[in-house]
Order: structure tokens, then C-alpha cells, then sequence
């Protein structure tokens, strides 16, 4: 009996999963809804991660922003504007440039928490330092979408006092 092997085969990868509903987050109104399609190919997810666990980032980013945003769109909304959209601002695109930054906010907080869930998935050795590794991009990721929410009500990013 004869057995050959044959070393030039690597595995292959698990097929992406392509997400057949759900693909966008309804919001409430005033805010967009968030397409899960555009923030899969902006931050570049194949699919590998299945879309239940992108629906629940979404949720848990839209939630977030929409709380940090609240006085804001209560001023907005007592002035007469029944939606984000409606507020003046300069558009880029033809889109107003304050729905953009609602969703990089929206994206940046999504791919933070996806990243701070997933990352301790392999525990060995090099598992551990690529996980720490991670951890300054969650930081920018995260204040990334401060800046936006900050961008969005016109308010500085940083505030500095001399003591």
C-alpha cells in the first residue's frame, strides 16, 4: 500500500458569509437608516463575521450615537426640522455632510465593538500580543466617533485650559 501526500495543497479559507436580509438597521426617524451592505464594504468585511453579530454592533453604535446626540436633535427639532437631513449644512456628494459624520460615528463605534469582541478568539501566545496590538485601534476607532458626534453639534474636538 502506497500513501502520498501531497504538500503543495493549502486549506481553504471558510467561503464568506453573504448576508441574505437584514441589511438595514431602520432608525428612528430623524437619524438614516444604516446600511449594513456600504458599512461592510467600507470597513472591508468580507463576511466572515456573521450578520447577526454586525446587526448587534449596529444596534449597540446607533444607540450610542443617537443618546450622545439626543439635546442636539431636540434643539433641532424644536426649530421646525423633522430630520437630520433638514438641518442647513453643506453637502458633499449631494448628501449633507452631518449624515456622513453620523455614520462614520455610527461605523467607527460598530467596528470598535467588533473588534474589542472578537479579538481574544485565539488565546496562545501571539494570540495575546496581536490582541493587545488591537488595542490602539479600538482607541481611535472609538474617538474617531467622538469627533464626529462633536463635528455633527459643531462643538470643538478638544478643549484645553491652562492651569
Amino acid at each position: 500500500m502506497e500513501i502520498v501526500i501531497n504538500t503543495n495543497q493549502t486549506p481553504e479559507a471558510p467561503a464568506p458569509v453573504e448576508p441574505a436580509e437584514n441589511t438595514v438597521i431602520k432608525n428612528d426617524g430623524f437619524w438614516p437608516d444604516i446600511d449594513l451592505k456600504q458599512y461592510r464594504e467600507e470597513s472591508r468585511q468580507d463576511g466572515t463575521i456573521t450578520q447577526p453579530r454586525v446587526i448587534e454592533a449596529a444596534l449597540f453604535a446607533i444607540n450610542e450615537v443617537n443618546d450622545r446626540l439626543a439635546i442636539w436633535r431636540l434643539t433641532q427639532q424644536k426649530q421646525g426640522y423633522l430630520s437630520a437631513a433638514e438641518v442647513p449644512v453643506e453637502k458633499l456628494n449631494e448628501e449633507s455632510t452631518r449624515i456622513q459624520l453620523y455614520r462614520t460615528a455610527v461605523f467607527c463605534l460598530m467596528q470598535a465593538r467588533l473588534t474589542d469582541r472578537f479579538r481574544g478568539f485565539d488565546t496562545t501566545g501571539t494570540g495575546g500580543k496581536r490582541a493587545d496590538s488591537l488595542e490602539p485601534t479600538i482607541d481611535n476607532l472609538r474617538r474617531d466617533a467622538a469627533w464626529a458626534i462633536n463635528d455633527i453639534q459643531a462643538i470643538n474636538r478638544m478643549t484645553v485650559e491652562l492651569i
